[in-house]
C-alpha cells in the first residue's frame, strides 16, 4: 500500500523544493524575500529637507528593505528622531552638511528661537541626545565624514559610520546609498560596499567607512 500523503508532509514537500530552487539560484539577500519575509533589514531614513527622500525610499523598497522615512523639519524633528531609534539595522542620514556638521532646516524666527539647536548640529551637539543603538550610519551631506563627527556617531553607538569627506555633488549624494545597498544586498560587508563605491569615480571616491 502506499505511504498516505498528509496534508503537513505536502507542505513540507514544498517548503524542501522551495529551499532547494533557492538555493540553485545566484546569492542575494532577495532570496529571504522570495521566500516569504516582507524584508530582510529595516532602514531608519532620516530625511533633513534632503530633497529626495521620498524618491530615495521608493527606490530602496526595491531591494528588498523595510524603509521608514522621518521628515525632519526643525531641530526638534531630529532629536526625537535619532533620541528613539528603535532597532533598526540601518540609519541613513539624508542630509546637508557644512564644516563637520549637519546643516539644520532654516525657520522662521518665531519657531527658531523653541529649537535646541539653531542652523547647525555639531559633533558635540549630536553626542548630547544621540542612540543609535548598534545601528549602521550612512550620512549624505558635504563634510559628514570628517573625522570629529565620525567619532561621534561611533560614540553614539553606532557599529559603523559611512559619510563623505567632501563636497560631492547632489545626484552623487542621492546615488551613493543606491550603490552600498545594492551591494549589500548582494551580501557584500558595508566595508566591502564603500570600497566598490569608492572605485567608481572621484565624486564617490569620497565616501570613507568608519568603525
Amino acid at each position: 500500500m502506499a505511504p498516505r500523503i498528509t496534508a503537513a508532509r505536502c507542505q513540507n514537500l514544498r517548503v524542501d523544493d522551495e529551499a532547494e530552487w533557492l538555493a540553485s539560484l545566484r546569492p542575494s539577500q532577495i532570496r529571504k524575500v522570495q521566500a516569504g519575509t516582507t524584508s530582510w533589514a529595516e532602514v531608519g531614513l532620516i530625511d533633513i529637507e534632503s530633497g529626495y527622500g521620498s524618491v530615495l525610499r521608493s527606490a530602496l523598497e526595491t531591494f528588498g528593505l523595510r524603509i521608514s522615512r522621518v521628515p525632519v523639519g526643525q531641530a526638534r524633528h531630529l532629536v526625537q528622531a535619532l533620541s528613539e531609534q528603535a532597532g533598526q539595522q540601518f540609519i541613513i542620514l539624508a542630509c546637508h552638511g557644512d564644516e563637520r556638521s549637519l546643516v539644520l532646516p532654516e525657520l522662521a524666527p518665531e519657531l527658531e528661537r523653541h529649537q535646541p539647536f539653531h542652523r547647525r548640529l555639531s559633533p558635540d551637539n549630536l553626542r548630547s541626545f544621540a542612540r543609535f543603538n548598534g545601528a549602521a550610519v550612512i550620512a549624505t551631506g558635504c563634510d559628514n565624514g570628517h573625522p570629529a563627527l565620525a567619532l561621534a556617531v561611533l560614540d553614539c553607538g553606532a557599529s559603523s559610520y559611512v559619510a563623505p569627506d567632501g563636497a560631492p555633488f547632489g545626484y552623487a549624494s542621492f546615488f551613493a546609498p543606491l550603490d552600498l545597498f545594492y551591494e549589500l544586498t548582494e551580501q557584500r560587508s558595508l566595508a566591502e560596499a564603500v570600497s566598490r563605491l569608492r572605485r567608481h569615480d572621484n565624486e564617490l571616491g569620497m565616501w570613507q567607512f568608519y568603525a
